[in-house]
């Protein structure tokens, strides 16, 4: 996979409407590695693309998960997995 497709991704996926950002799992555990960086809360692979986000807590999240597939989902094959890891406040840091 090359690094425009994991960050092309990344802009498309915070350029959604109620997505405060992205969200490295639990445990940290997702993301992309490149070349000296990481792409947090990305994971592409052959049969499928992981998305981990935080949303705004006055954005209805069936509808903001929508709105990442839809924005992910011609730039990838395979499906689209959203997972929202937390709900934040408008200006709080996520």
């Amino acid at each position: 996979m090359s690094s425009e497709i994991a960050d092309t991704i990344a802009a498309a996926v915070t350029g959604v409407p109620g997505v405060a950002s992205l969200h490295a799992g639990m445990f940290g555990e997702v993301g992309t590695y490149l070349p000296g960086r990481r792409v947090v809360g990305v994971r592409v692979t052959e049969s499928s693309t992981d998305i981990h986000v935080c949303i705004f807590a006055d954005a209805a999240v069936r509808d903001t998960a929508l709105r990442i597939r839809q924005a992910v989902s011609g730039l990838v094959t395979g499906p689209v997995n959203v997972t929202v890891e937390d709900v934040v406040g408008r200006g709080r840091d996520a």
